[in-house]
C-alpha cells in the first residue's frame, strides 16, 4: 500500500490505521514529500515497532507520481494499491478489491467509488478520456443530451454508479489497485506531471497495452479530499492545468493540429487566470482559520 503524504494533515494517522486494521496483511509505505505538518513523524510514533510501516522521505516535493514510483520500488507486494491520505478504507475494502483483482486475469488498474461524507459518489470515481470534443461537450453542457444522441458524450459517465465490476476507459488514482507486473511493464506512473492527470495517463497508457480498467461499484470508500492542496489552491491548480495541457498532448489527435493545439492551450490557462482571485481567497481563509 502507498500512500504519498505533502502535508496532508492529521486525517493521515486515521487512513493508517484504517487501512492497518483489514484482515487483509498489508503494508503501509508512506512516501513523504517534504511535509512540514509533522504527520509523518506522528505516524512512526504512532506505529513504533510495526514492521509494516515504513515511510520513506524524499527531502523534496517531488510530485505525485513520482513519489508513488519510489514507494512501490522499495514495496514488497505482488498486488499494489495507491491510496490518498485522506481516504478511509473499511475493513473488508482490500480484500474486496484483490477478490476483483483475482477474478480478472487481465486486470490493470482497479477503482472503487469514492463519496464525500454524505456518502454521494464522486464523478470522477469513473470517467472517460478527457478528448477535446469531450471536454467541450461537458463545458457547454450539451452532454446533457447523450442519452438521446450519443454524438454527445461528454467526460463524465451518466447514470448511477454500477453495482457490480465493470470496464471503464478510466477510474480514480484517489484509490488505485493493481497487479506489480503491470504497473512495472507500464513504467508506473508518468512523472512528467507533477500533481493531477497522471491517473488518466496511466489508464489510458493500460488501455493501450490490453489490460483491462476496472471499477468495483459495490466498493465504496469515503474520500477526504483536498487534505494537502487546501492552504495552496494555487499552486495546486497550476499543476492540474499543466497536467491537463501534458495530456492533451500525449494522446488527443486534435493536438496534431496547430489551430485547436493553440486554442487548448489559451482556453486552459485563460481559465486559470480567471480562478486565481478564488484560489487566493481559498489560502486567506484557510491561514486565518488555521491562526
Amino acid at each position: 500500500m502507498i500512500v504519498v503524504a505533502a502535508d496532508s494533515g492529521p486525517a493521515l494517522l486515521e487512513c493508517a490505521a484504517r487501512a492497518l486494521a483489514g484482515g487483509v496483511a498489508v503494508e503501509f509505505v508512506l512516501v513523504d514529500n517534504a511535509s512540514a505538518d509533522g504527520m509523518p513523524e506522528a505516524l512512526e510514533r504512532a506505529h513504533a515497532g510495526d514492521a509494516r510501516v515504513r515511510v520513506l522521505r524524499n527531502g523534496a516535493n517531488l510530485g505525485f507520481g513520482a513519489a508513488v514510483n519510489r514507494g512501490a520500488a522499495q514495496a514488497r507486494g505482488e498486488a499494489l494499491l495507491v491510496l490518498n491520505p485522506d481516504c478511509m478504507l473499511e475493513r473488508d475494502t482490500l480484500a474486496r478489491l484483490l477478490a476483483v483483482l483475482g477474478a480478472h486475469p487481465d486486470a490493470g488498474p482497479i477503482g472503487a467509488v469514492v463519496c464525500d461524507a454524505d456518502g454521494r459518489p464522486d464523478p470522477a470515481s469513473r470517467r472517460r478520456d478527457p478528448l477535446l470534443r469531450r471536454a467541450l461537450m461537458t463545458l457547454t453542457g450539451l452532454a446533457a443530451r447523450e442519452a438521446r444522441d450519443a454524438r454527445f458524450a461528454g467526460v463524465n459517465v451518466p447514470g448511477p454508479m454500477p453495482r457490480g465490476v465493470e470496464r471503464e476507459e478510466a477510474v480514480s488514482g484517489a484509490l488505485m489497485l493493481l497487479p506489480r507486473r503491470v504497473f512495472e511493464a507500464l513504467g508506473g506512473f508518468d512523472e512528467g506531471y507533477f500533481l493531477h492527470c497522471e491517473d488518466l495517463d496511466l489508464c489510458r497508457r493500460a488501455r493501450d497495452a490490453g489490460y483491462a480498467v476496472l471499477l468495483a461499484g459495490d466498493v465504496r470508500v469515503l474520500h477526504g479530499k483536498g487534505g494537502s492542496s487546501r492552504h495552496r489552491p494555487a499552486f495546486v491548480a497550476w499543476h492540474k492545468h499543466r497536467g491537463m495541457w501534458r495530456w492533451f498532448r500525449k494522446f488527443d489527435p486534435s493536438a496534431r493540429h496547430p489551430l485547436p493545439a493553440g486554442l487548448v492551450w489559451l482556453g486552459l490557462w485563460a481559465h486559470y487566470a480567471l480562478l486565481l482571485p478564488r484560489y487566493a481567497f481559498t489560502a486567506w481563509r484557510h491561514r486565518r482559520r488555521a491562526a
